[in-house]
């Protein structure tokens, strides 16, 4: 398995190359398909996963059936390290966005090597601390922002992590379907819909199915302000 991905981990953090390699070499790989879950909410939390390749994305169901997406993740992005600082239930659901490799540690095995290497703790807890401002950052907008800022700041977050540069702009393969991009806003799918047509009628975007080009960010920028 390559490893260079993996290592771009919080986890691996300020770890020279022999021990990093240990570690990995420990940690199981798993192949997954869209659609797969990993874990539900609510289930018992007993490992840590990385992301190789592909989209993970995390979310909660509320009692009535609505689902939130709170992040979608991709290659050297981590999860489910919550149960290792608070042993518990899982607080939401993973599951396969683009056909995915993932690398698995085991609840136990990273206690174990944390007693033998704590600092890595400390940037486990940054790793938390990113994740808990970025929730932060998205409670504050469902009160603050309307949702075509919603829209466009969500773009452009995504762009950050998955975008690839082109002619025009940033082409950026999200992989999520409309329902899901609606659900990562916290808006209804047509309002969500309503917003990027409007997004490409004034020439900001382009959109491509389950990707969109991002063709003016500058005006994206303003706009999720």
């Amino acid at each position: 398995m390559e490893d260079d991905i993996v290592l771009a981990a919080p986890l691996f953090a300020g770890l020279d190359v022999e021990t990093s390699g240990t570690l990995v070499s420990a940690m199981k790989q798993l192949h997954l398909v869209r659609g797969d879950t990993l874990f539900h909410e609510g289930e018992p939390g007993d490992r840590l996963y990385v992301v190789r390749e592909g989209k993970i994305k995390l979310g909660r169901r509320s009692n009535d059936g609505r689902e939130n997406l709170l992040a979608v993740l991709g290659p050297g992005e981590m999860f489910g390290e919550l149960s290792l600082f608070d042993p518990g239930p899982r607080t939401a659901t993973a599951t396969v966005v683009a056909d995915a490799e993932v690398v698995e540690l085991g609840h136990a095995d990273l206690v174990r090597w944390l007693q033998d290497k704590p600092s890595v703790a400390q940037h486990l807890l940054q790793a938390l601390a990113r994740r808990l401002r970025r929730t932060n950052e998205a409670l504050a907008d469902l009160v603050f922002s309307d949702v075509p800022g919603r829209v466009a700041k969500a773009l452009l977050d995504l762009s950050t992590r998955f975008g690839e540069k082109v002619d025009e702009g940033v082409r950026v393969a999200h992989d999520l379907t409309q329902e899901e991009l609606a659900q990562l806003v916290g808006a209804s799918r047509e309002t969500v819909n309503k917003a990027l047509a409007d997004f490409a009628a004034r020439g900001w975007v382009r959109r491509e199915g389950r990707a969109v080009v991002l063709l003016d960010v500058d005006r994206l920028e303003r706009r999720a302000r």
